[in-house]
C-alpha cells in the first residue's frame, strides 16, 4: 500500500471517531436529564408574585372643595381725630382688643369748651332780647287796637320777634355743634376689634385731614376668609346652599397639614371670575383664639357632601383600564382575580366603592404592575411589588 492511500484510510476513520465521540457525549447528557425526573420540554413553575394588599373597611367619607384664601378682617377702620388739636392722651396698648365705644385717645378738649360756653351765653342774650321783644309786641297790638301806635310800628315788631326767634336756632346750632367738637376730642372705637401700632404721639397736633390717622383698628372677631372654586362646581354648592344646610369650612396652613380653624360658609358671590373660571366663596370664623391673621394665606376646605358607612379602599388599590375601573382582590387560595367597580368619592389617600365590592375583601395596594387572573401571590408590605416583600 503506498504512503498516499494510508494517509486517506486515516483520514476517513479519523472523521468517524468524532462523530462517535459526539453522539456518545450526546447520549450521556439525555440520560442525566431524564435520570433527574424532567421532561426536557417542561417549563419551570411560575414563582408566586409579591403583592401588599389592605382589606376594604367600612367608614365615612366626604367631598370637599379646596380653594387657596385670603383671611379678611370684618372691618378695617383707621382711627383719625375728626378735629384739630393737641394729643394729649393715649388710652390703648399697641395689640390690645378694645371694645367697641371703648375711649382710646383724647384731643385737648379747652378749646371746644370755650366754644361751647361763648354759644351757650349767646344763647341767653338772644333769649332776654326775644323776650323783651315779645313784652313790646304785645303792647303794641293792644294799642294798635285804639290806633295808638300806627300799624307798621305793629308789624316791625313782629317782625323783630321772628328774628329774635332765629337767632335762637341759631344760637342753639352752634351750641350743638361745640357739644359734637367736644365729644369728637374723645376718640372712641367705632367697631370691636384688634387694635395695631400707634402712629402718632401725645403732644403732637392733629388734624381732621391727616391722611395717617392715629392707629388701625381691624375687627378679627369673627373674621372671614375669602376663598375660589371652579365654575363647574357651582350646581353642586348652590344646591347644598339651597337646601339651608349649613356647610362646614375649615383653614389649614400654606402646606395643607395643620388645621387651623373651623367655620362656615357664609355666602357665594354673584359672578365667575372670567380669567380664571372660578367664583369666590366668604366663609365665617370664630376667630377667638386669633388663629387667623388679616390678610393670612390659608389652604380652605369645604365640606360638600358626606357618604356615612360607604365601602372604603386605599385609592393606590383603584386600577384603570380599556374595560373600565377595577381591583385586584385576593381569593382566599392567594389568587388573585380581577373585580370590575363602581367608584364613588375620592378623598386624600381613600377612594369608596359603590358596587362590586364588600367589606374585608383584600385588595391588592402595591405591586399590581404584571399581574394576570389566576396569578398566585405572597402577601407582603407596601412596597412588595419592588421586592421588599415580607
Amino acid at each position: 500500500m503506498s504512503l498516499d492511500a494510508i494517509r486517506r484510510w486515516a483520514h476517513s476513520h479519523r472523521r468517524l471517531a468524532v462523530a462517535c465521540v459526539v453522539g456518545l457525549a450526546f447520549i450521556v447528557v439525555l440520560l442525566r436529564r431524564l435520570a433527574g425526573g424532567a421532561p426536557p420540554d417542561i417549563p419551570a413553575p411560575v414563582r408566586p408574585v409579591p403583592v401588599a394588599v389592605e382589606p376594604a373597611r367600612t367608614g365615612d367619607i366626604a367631598m370637599h372643595l379646596d380653594g387657596i384664601g385670603t383671611v379678611t378682617p370684618r372691618a378695617t377702620v383707621t382711627i383719625r381725630s375728626r378735629v384739630d388739636g393737641e394729643l394729649v392722651a393715649v388710652h390703648f396698648v399697641e395689640g390690645q382688643h378694645v371694645a367697641r365705644g371703648e375711649l382710646l385717645a383724647e384731643i385737648d378738649p379747652r378749646p371746644f369748651e370755650v366754644q361751647l360756653a361763648q354759644a351757650e351765653g349767646q344763647l341767653a342774650r338772644d333769649e332776654a332780647l326775644l323776650a323783651n321783644a315779645k313784652v313790646d309786641l304785645a303792647r303794641y297790638r293792644a294799642l294798635a287796637k285804639d290806633d295808638a301806635v300806627p300799624r307798621q310800628q305793629r308789624d316791625t315788631q313782629e317782625a323783630l320777634v321772628r328774628q329774635y326767634d332765629a337767632a335762637l336756632a341759631v344760637d342753639r346750632g352752634q351750641i350743638d355743634a361745640a357739644k359734637l367738637n367736644l365729644a369728637y376730642s374723645r376718640v372712641t372705637a367705632p367697631v370691636e376689634g384688634r387694635i395695631g401700632l400707634r402712629l402718632v404721639d401725645p403732644g403732637n397736633i392733629v388734624h381732621a385731614s391727616d391722611a395717617g390717622g392715629l392707629a388701625v383698628l381691624t375687627q378679627v372677631r369673627p373674621i372671614d376668609v375669602v376663598f375660589p372654586i371652579p365654575e363647574d362646581t357651582i350646581p353642586a354648592l348652590l344646591a347644598k346652599v339651597r337646601s339651608g344646610e349649613p356647610l362646614a369650612v375649615d383653614a389649614f396652613d400654606r402646606e395643607g397639614r395643620t388645621r387651623l380653624a373651623g367655620g362656615r360658609l357664609l355666602t357665594v358671590d354673584n359672578t365667575i371670575d372670567p380669567a380664571t373660571g372660578t367664583v369666590r366663596l366668604k366663609a365665617e370664623f370664630p376667630n377667638d383664639d386669633d388663629s387667623l391673621f388679616p390678610n393670612q394665606f390659608v389652604n380652605a376646605r369645604l365640606e360638600l357632601e358626606v357618604h356615612h358607612d360607604a365601602t372604603l379602599v386605599p385609592e393606590a388599590a383603584v386600577q384603570r383600564g380599556t374595560e373600565g375601573t377595577f381591583v385586584w382582590v385576593v381569593k382566599p387560595d392567594e389568587t388573585v382575580e380581577m373585580r370590575p367597580i363602581t367608584l364613588g368619592l375620592t378623598e386624600g389617600p381613600d377612594a369608596s366603592v359603590d358596587t362590586g365590592l364588600a367589606p374585608g375583601e383584600r385588595v391588592v395596594v402595591d405591586g399590581a404592575e404584571g399581574l394576570r387572573a389566576g396569578n398566585r401571590v405572597t402577601l407582603g408590605t407596601r412596597g412588595a411589588g419592588k421586592g421588599e416583600a415580607s
